[in-house]
């Protein structure tokens, strides 16, 4: 377990959040299995593999000719797989949970990458901000941060994963921690960063379980805002969110890796739509789903659920080929790109 320095520590101690000397959720919302699951998850990861990963690496594009132009509506968002992406708001260029390895404390073992990211990390463009929303490997990736530390970059992130990253050589005055609605302005952008409340739970190993805090984040440029849900179950405080931080032109929430059994900790598609609904709406980009097996169900199929749904919840889903630089203000009908995988499958 990674240790806060002493003033970091002091900030966690103080948190609200921070009950009987670990995070907690504001419901009273476990991080394990839901009772009476068990066997069935246990069946369905051994003898339900069907799908889990697609027969061939997603379709990608090159996002470098799409950034070479600036956004002409003022927002524009690039998914780089699972839930990176490269934000561009009002002039600002923000990175979200930079991942290019596996989702894994090994980069031998462990569920890798269905697809490569489509760029690497050293031909990014300039970076405003590094956004971090909690400490899981397929959202905080030793490797990318350090490649990330090369560059003249902050890092904000939630209460106590800054420990990781300074271990790992990122200067302390570059590491800004947050706690829910915590709120900073970066320098000569007019962008403001805002954590905000969100349902699921910390750890990499066996010793930080709840070490450290998971946050969504709001960002609020002098023209358009932003809602990115990090990891999270459906929780009332939407609403909460809506009402301080909303409207919000963009909204990106998880909606892969879904089961029942661990549902009140992870969205889904359905959740994801009712948690849309209470965040006041907005064009919609799923992430958090079409790059690693992590869950167990078909790959596609929070995909596929979405534009089920599309039709009676009047979604404006945005849903790009990894890579394509878009602006959600011209966002067309979905093109459902992953079926052109899907057909190579067996069924």
């Amino acid at each position: 377990m990674r240790v806060a320095n002493p003033a970091r520590k002091e900030r966690i101690e103080a948190s609200p959040r921070w009950i009987d000397g670990a995070f907690r959720n504001t419901a009273p919302i476990g991080s394990t299995l839901q009772p009476g699951t068990t066997n069935t998850v246990l069946r369905e990861f051994l003898f339900g593999r069907e799908r889990r990963a697609p027969a061939a690496p997603l379709p990608a594009v090159d996002p470098r000719p799409g950034w070479a132009r600036p956004a002409e509506t003022g927002l524009r968002v690039t998914w780089l797989g699972h839930s990176t992406m490269l934000l561009e708001i009002d002039g600002s260029r923000v990175l979200t949970d930079p991942v290019w390895g596996r989702a894994s404390p090994s980069q031998l073992i462990g569920p890798k990458r269905f697809s490569p990211v489509p760029i690497s990390i050293d031909a990014l463009p300039d970076l405003d901000a590094v956004v971090i929303s909690h400490n899981h490997y397929d959202h905080l990736d030793r490797g990318a941060v350090v490649e990330l530390g090369k560059r003249d970059v902050n890092f904000y992130t939630s209460l106590g994963v800054g420990a990781y990253l300074e271990s790992w050589g990122i200067p302390p005055e570059r590491v800004i921690e947050f706690d829910w609605w915590d709120s900073v302005e970066l320098p000569r952008t007019g962008l403001r960063i805002t954590a905000a409340p969100s349902q699921h739970f910390s750890g990499r190993g066996l010793t930080d379980r709840n070490a450290s805090l998971w946050s969504a984040f709001a960002l609020q440029g002098p023209r358009h805002a932003v809602f990115f849900s990090g990891d999270t179950g459906l929780t009332p405080e939407y609403r909460e969110i809506a009402a301080r931080l909303g409207p919000f032109d963009l909204v990106m929430l998880e909606v892969g890796a879904f089961h029942p059994a661990w549902g009140q900790i992870h969205l889904g598609p359905d959740n994801a739509v009712e948690a849309l609904a209470m965040l006041g709406g907005g064009c919609f980009l799923p992430v958090h789903w079409g790059t690693f097996d992590l869950g167990l169900h078909p790959w596609d199929e929070p995909a596929e659920r979405l534009i089920e749904l599309a039709p009676s919840r009047d979604l404006r889903l945005l849903m790009p080929k990894l890579g394509a630089a878009v602006e959600p203000a011209r966002a067309e009908q979905v093109d459902p790109w992953w079926r052109e995988i899907a057909a190579l499958e067996p069924r």
